[in-house]
């Protein structure tokens, strides 16, 4: 019945199995791990919860700026401020916690006795690097069609630009790493403003500041959508969604556990980005909680990059790569941040798995594939610039307090806006738009 259900929707009755497979395959690997470093299960979880959780709601961090943009609503918009502010009021009670047990601040901690505030690992200056870093990120988000944690998805859904961006992404990590090092040492790399709230506005201060900001943010976003609207360049917030991913109609029958309706609600039907965002606040709280430190995406790609240049001989001994010297006295299998980046791919991948959904897409022209190459190097060089992207600097540089975030959100929206510009109709994920009539386009959220 399930099976028959599918492909009358054109989706492929087989691939559940496999998505069954990969979850025992998954489970398997979770136990050795447990074996071999006791934590990793705890990292491989975290990235399961947040790649199920954006390929569902097809949440994209990226999108929140490019759906905007083209369709004129901001219903990715809100859901993401929404994920800041729900995260922002968890961390501070876990942050003041902490405080009142006596962890202090990283930057304070001078030996291993002491405690630190967790997330406060994710507090640094707002300088050159990061507007920079910002800057060319977000051009190179719009270009390859995701961010971090949107490419590690999407490449786990099989789509063929994420599969071209994420190895020019990896490559790029390091030498981002090194110029980032460079500037920062720099007079004017010096430059710049290094504050976490708390410690200026108390924790109570702090939040309030906080929740002041997404207010104004979601009316800034809100009014936006209005203009939309009055110019006739607006589509509705569902309009994009395939028919297949739509809520079925009550037909009046009693609901059979093991029906196609309950496969297809807990399955197939597409999430709400609201509730994308409460899932993804729930990854990153539980990553926060169990391992002390918000999370994280690209630093695991400056470690992957090392091991990679390391087969050819080449060794990084800057103290740019003091961040990532811990994690390359092991295998990469080792490493927390890598095993939560595989466990978002396997999310993503089982979520489309179980609606037999998946399909590997690689129909491109040169021009794309050069888009999103570049676009996958820009992100490479200005996450790690920046120390961050839209995960590590933006959403846990806001979400635990430090003004940098903020730096980074400003510099990320013109580098977008830029690209935007620059490349409309050029290449396939940025198509030309006019903001004086309903935009001819179904750019989803994840493009």
């Amino acid at each position: 019945m399930i099976g028959h259900e599918l492909e009358a929707n054109g989706l492929d009755k087989r691939q559940p199995i496999w998505g069954i497979i990969l979850m025992v395959a998954i489970l398997g690997w979770g136990f050795y791990l447990a074996d071999t470093v006791p934590k990793l299960p705890m990292f491989l979880t975290a990235g399961l919860i947040i790649g199920y959780s954006l390929t569902r709601s097809r949440f994209g961090f990226a999108g929140g700026v490019k759906r905007t943009f083209y369709r004129g609503e901001s219903s990715l918009a809100v859901a993401l401020i929404l994920l800041f502010t729900i995260t922002a009021i968890v961390n501070i009670g876990i942050q003041w916690a902490a405080a009142s047990k006596g962890a202090l601040p990283a930057w304070e901690v001078t030996n291993a006795t002491q405690s630190v505030i967790p997330g406060t690992q994710n507090v640094r200056i707002g300088n050159l690097s990061v507007i920079i870093g910002a800057f060319i990120f977000g051009m190179g988000m719009i270009m390859a069609g995701g961010c971090a944690s949107g490419t590690l998805s999407d490449f786990g859904e099989g789509e063929g630009h994420a599969w071209i961006a994420l190895p020019f992404f990896v490559l790029f990590a390091a030498p981002g790493q090194y110029l980032g090092y460079q500037l920062d040492n720099t007079a004017i790399g010096k430059i710049g403003i290094n504050a976490w709230l708390p410690e200026y506005l108390g924790f109570g201060g702090a939040i309030a500041a906080t929740l002041v900001v997404m207010l104004l943010l979601y009316v800034i976003t809100k009014r936006y959508e209005n203009r939309k609207k009055q110019r006739g360049a607006y589509l509705d917030a569902k309009g994009d969604w395939l028919d297949f991913e739509k809520p079925l109609q009550d037909d009046g029958q009693p609901v059979n556990f093991f029906s196609w309706r309950t496969y297809h609600k807990f399955f197939v039907e597409r999430w709400t980005f609201i509730t994308g965002a409460v899932g993804i606040a729930i990854g990153a709280i539980f990553v926060l909680t169990t391992t002390g430190k918000a999370w994280g995406v690209t630093t695991a790609f400056v470690t992957l990059d090392q091991k990679f240049f390391g087969l050819f001989g080449l060794n990084f001994t800057s103290p740019a790569f003091d961040e990532t010297a811990e994690a390359m006295k092991g295998s990469l299998l080792a490493d927390g941040g890598t095993v939560r980046n595989i466990g978002l791919v396997l999310g993503a991948g089982v979520a489309f798995l179980m609606a037999g959904r998946f399909k590997m897409k690689f129909k491109m022209n040169f021009r794309d594939f050069s888009g999103f190459a570049v676009g996958g190097a820009l992100m490479g060089l200005g996450s790690r610039m920046a120390r961050g992207c839209n995960i590590g600097a933006l959403y846990s540089g806001i979400t635990n307090f430090s003004v940098h975030g903020y730096i980074f959100m400003i510099f990320l929206i013109l580098g977008a806006a830029f690209a935007i510009k620059l490349f409309e109709g050029r290449i396939a994920l940025c198509p030309t738009y006019r903001d004086d009539a309903t935009p001819k386009t179904n750019l989803t959220a994840t493009d």
